[in-house]
Parts: C-alpha cells; structure tokens; sequence
C-alpha cells in the first residue's frame, strides 16, 4: 500500500477562501494517497470542516495561522511582517520536513518570496520560475517562466529553458526534449536584445545537458508539435498563458450559442457533445490544478487565485504527485548537470 504524503495547504489563499481551499483539500484526500494539513484561521476552516461533513476525516488536519497574506500585500513586507500567515505556516511545515510539498492560491509573488526565504534556490539555479503546461495536438507541451520573474537576464532566461526540459524529462517522460525561445519570427536576428543575449547560452546549456535548443519559435509554434518545451520570461508568459484561457473561453462560448441557435443546430450539438465536454476539460485551467515552482529546495505548487473546489483538488493531488516523484531533486541534478564546466 502506498504511504500517504503530506501537503501543506494555504487554506486562505485562493479569492474564495477558505471554502474552495477545504473542499478541494478533502476531495483530493479521498481520492488519492494523500494528508493535508489545513493552515489558516482555525475556527473558520473548522466550521467549513464541518459544513463539509469531514470534522472527522483523519487524512485532514488543521494548523491555526492567524494571518493571511492578500493579493495586496508587498512579498517582502508580508514576510517580515506577517510571520503566523497561513502562507508562511504552510511553507514552514515543507522546510521542517512534516509535509512533503505545499500548495498555495495566493498571492504568487508572496508565495516566491517566501519560498526563497525559507526554503531557498536550489543549487545553481539563478532563479526559480513557474513551469506549467498546455494541451495540444501533438501532446502536452512545458511553458516556463509564466509569472514568476517579469524582467529576467539572459543567463535567467537560458535557465528557464533548463529548469523547463528538466520538468518535461521528469513528468511527460521524453528524454531528450525539443526546447524552443519564445520570439517574434525564427530568424536568429529576430527577438529582442534578451533573446539574442540568451540564445547562445541556452544552445551552451543544451551542449551539456538532456534537452535539445531549437532555436526561436513564434507564438503559433507552441501548437504545431516542433517543440516541447517554451523558454520566456515571466511577463510574456502570463500574457500567454492568460490569453490562451481567455481564447479558450471565448471559443467555447461561441460555439456554444452556435450549437444552440436552431432545432438543427442543437440536434448536431447533442451529437458532438461528448467530444466537447472532454475537449473542455483538456483546456480547463481547473483540471491542470496549478503551476510548480521550479528551482526551489522543495515542492510548491501554485494555483489561480481564481481556483474554484476542482482546481485546488487538482493542485493539491499534483504537488503529491510531485513530490513523491522528487520532483525537485532531479530538476536541481539537471541544473547542476548544465551549468557544470
């Protein structure tokens, strides 16, 4: 029988909380090998618990933080400031080694700065950086950084692309990656002057490493399978990352009002409905969960603020995933592998 893992969870992390936050922490416990460790207002998640029905579910712990870190809050302030955050619980109880991994909704840019402080970089990672991944037609393909470090340099930038391949070996199984740069066009002079400075040192990174450098590739080349792993700074990925969703959403929602605009339309929309409803579950942010932190002496999972009772399940279950597949082992040992001499 397999041990049960423990995640640390902000459980007043997410817009909603704490009520998303402790349904999805006890959806995923009953369905994997998994404990959680609710860290938050205690009275709150208790009474949630108990709206719930699971005051008495032993895979579920509560931890009383009395603090809660806002999407307002500055990173750094907030941890000087606010030291018993449900935030800074959970990422304490990964560092003391009492969870395996935590899993925040939160303010990302907190969620960084205190996994830096606490836990710290791996070995010689410059930067950690957000990895997530997309669905497409020639399979999932690795975007790293969405997020986490706006304004990188070129020797960051080159390591996305490392920290990227490292997490595509591990968690899709392809042993020698495609690793692109993101750009405007796949001329070598084409980019911007951070590209062209981290082009080089990527093809270098490759030289040493288990990933292959592509080159550049432009927007629509995320979905035609030439890669599988995208390297760009944190700006351009959240934009893509976000404008993918909105895409998403948007498209659904036309073909949705196409499907039922006449009696034709909605007996052909009752037909291809399956294909849909598994089409919008592939492209759902809920049911990817979250976003790893890669780069960091630990697991933390990132999910939307957003994050209704499916997503925090969703990234609850993976940073267990996560973790027992040390994850954050092997991605330090792929670092350490490019950037050796």
């Amino acid at each position: 029988m397999t041990t049960p893992l423990v995640i640390a969870v902000d459980a007043m992390g997410s817009d909603g909380a704490p009520g998303p936050d402790v349904a999805g922490a006890v959806a995923a416990v009953r369905e994997a090998p998994l404990e959680v460790e609710l860290c938050g207002d205690g009275p709150r998640l208790e009474a949630e618990l108990a709206r719930l029905g699971a005051r008495h579910e032993r895979a579920v712990r509560v931890i009383h933080a009395p603090e809660v870190v806002t999407m307002d809050d500055h990173p750094a302030q907030a941890f000087r400031a606010k030291r018993a955050s449900s935030l800074r619980v959970a990422i304490d109880r990964v560092k003391s080694g009492a969870a395996a991994a935590v899993m925040s909704a939160g303010n990302s840019g907190a969620v960084l700065a205190h996994a830096l402080f606490v836990l710290g970089r791996s070995r010689g990672v410059e930067r950690p950086a957000l990895v997530t991944v997309f669905p497409t037609t020639a399979g999932p393909l690795t975007l790293c950084d969405v997020g986490a470090n706006v304004e990188p340099r070129p020797s960051m930038l080159a390591q996305f692309g490392v920290l990227g391949a490292a997490y595509d070996r591990v968690v899709h199984g392809r042993s020698r990656p495609r690793v692109g740069l993101l750009a405007n066009g796949t001329e070598a002079g084409k980019g911007t002057e951070l590209t062209r400075a981290a082009a080089p040192l990527l093809a270098a990174a490759a030289a040493r490493g288990d990933f292959r450098y592509v080159g550049y590739v432009e927007g629509s080349g995320i979905w035609d399978g030439a890669v599988d792993v995208v390297a760009t700074d944190g700006f351009t990925g959240n934009v893509v990352l976000k404008a993918c969703e909105g895409v998403a959403t948007a498209l659904f929602g036309l073909v949705r009002q196409r499907l039922t605009a006449t009696p034709r339309a909605k007996l052909g929309g009752a037909l291809v409905a399956p294909a849909l409803r598994d089409l919008g579950r592939r492209i759902d942010f809920a049911e990817t969960g979250g976003a790893l932190l890669a780069g960091v002496d630990g697991v933390v999972v990132i999910a939307h603020g957003r994050s209704d009772t499916t997503a925090i399940k969703n990234a609850v279950t993976l940073a267990g995933r996560f973790a027992r597949a040390d994850l954050a082992t092997k991605i330090a040992a792929a670092v350490r592998a490019a950037v050796a001499a």
